[in-house]
């Protein structure tokens, strides 16, 4: 009987936790030629990242969002990898233990990006001040809950920042959120739309300042105080959300001698200049892209379980990757909010010869600027009722033909100018 293959996979989260599934539940009794062993780095089983701001906002608890267990796996939590030998094909861990592989899967994710925050860090400390967290993990989730009736100010203006925002106003927190961009997700949204979100949030109880640079924290006693701005007023402060981005863990490729740019490069097979090692998830850069969203994540997964057992060999050519965002509407400001649903996607700036449909309703907090090319949908912002941007967006995610679409009248019908 041939003997299985070592699989060894640093990193428990989504994509983890799906490529396991996939390699190890594959039809035919094509499982048994790989032994799966994950290193999880957190404490905690799987759980879906995506939810965590339901968590935080008291809508699901912590169990809610937790992956199904993958059977035949061998998931090792809350051990940390901290030296890949690729040499002698070893993994070393924080407990002392040597892991042998036949194939390595970096499934790594990213870290938070902390902004250089005078008052951050103490003289000689690693560690955050008491209040100050990141929003990353289910820990961080944890350490939030007790929001209620504390005066909360989130750093940074993106989809993190906003989805922390949103889920800390739900939990009854005072929300200042401080932005220094000219308008919320301006990755994602142009003016008009990031104008909405702030509308709705301030609905939702949060204060939005935009144009604002953070550039300090205030101490005492080890614990944050207030927020300090550059203008040189003070947000007090017991809570402090540090939302400004992530950035992909790639120290331990780096190390092992792997070419790493912003991301581990891998090839349209995931495969890394060593070709018994992948990288998958937020950490990997294939054809100069860090996607750092679920979707991709999840694709990239599928297709390194799909070539392990065969079943394809296409190649991976990329993700349709599209940001996706709603907004719950138990208001705690002037007014009850009704839920505001967000999508991005594509192309959001015309090519010569594109046509753009522009249609704006702040009263009912809808907005669609689509582009379209031909009878393609290429790309959009839109802000609104979850029937009109989820077809829109699964038009344009299928790549259908606008006209063989049932969602035309959509880009046409009456409820803006």
């Amino acid at each position: 009987m041939t003997s299985k293959q070592r699989v060894v996979v640093i990193g428990g989260g989504m994509a983890a936790a799906r490529l396991a599934r996939r390699l190890c539940d594959g039809d035919g009794g094509r499982q048994a030629r790989y032994a799966v062993t994950v290193i999880g780095e957190e404490p905690h089983a799987p759980y879906n990242r995506v939810l965590l701001a339901e968590v935080l906002a008291g809508r699901y608890a912590p169990e809610v969002i937790a992956l199904p267990a993958v059977g035949g796996a061998r998931w090792l939590s809350g051990v940390r990898a901290v030296r890949v030998d690729c040499d002698e094909r070893l993994v070393h861990c924080d407990d002392g233990h040597a892991l042998p592989y036949d194939l390595l899967v970096l499934a790594t994710g990213s870290n938070p990006v902390l902004p250089p925050l005078r008052g951050l860090f103490a003289p000689g400390a690693g560690e955050l001040p008491n209040g100050v967290h990141p929003f990353r993990t289910l820990d961080d989730c944890r350490a939030l809950a007790a929001a209620e009736g504390r005066r909360a100010v989130v750093i940074g203006g993106g989809l993190l920042g906003v989805s922390a925002a949103r889920a800390l106003a739900e939990r009854g927190a005072q929300v200042v959120l401080a932005h220094q961009g000219e308008h919320l997700m301006e990755r994602q949204l142009d003016e008009a739309a990031g104008g909405l979100l702030r509308d709705h949030l301030h609905d939702l109880g949060v204060e939005v300042h935009t144009e604002c640079r953070v550039r300090g924290l205030r101490t005492e006693n080890g614990a944050v105080r207030a927020v300090e701005l550059a203008d040189g007023y003070a947000l007090d402060a017991d809570l402090v959300v540090l939302a400004c981005g992530v950035r992909p863990r790639t120290g331990l490729a780096a190390a092992a001698g792997l070419t790493v740019r912003r991301g581990i490069v891998v090839d349209d097979a995931l495969r890394t200049d060593d070709p018994r090692v992948f990288a998958i998830g937020d950490c990997a850069e294939h054809d100069g892209v860090t996607y750092g969203l679920a979707g991709p994540a999840l694709d990239q997964a599928d297709l390194l379980a799909a070539r392990l057992l065969d079943d394809a060999a296409r190649d991976y050519r990329g993700t349709r990757a599209l940001t996706r965002l709603t907004l719950g509407g138990s208001g705690t400001g002037s007014g009850p909010a009704a839920v505001l649903d967000l999508a991005a996607f594509g192309e959001t700036t015309p090519a010569p010869g594109d046509d753009v449909i522009r249609l704006s309703d702040a009263t009912r907090s809808a907005y669609r600027r689509v582009v379209v090319r031909g009878d393609r949908l290429v790309g959009g912002i839109l802000l609104g009722d979850l029937g009109t941007v989820g077809a829109l967006a699964r038009t344009w995610e299928g790549d259908e033909p606008l006209s063989a679409a049932p969602v035309l009248h959509l880009l046409t019908n009456d409820g803006g100018h």
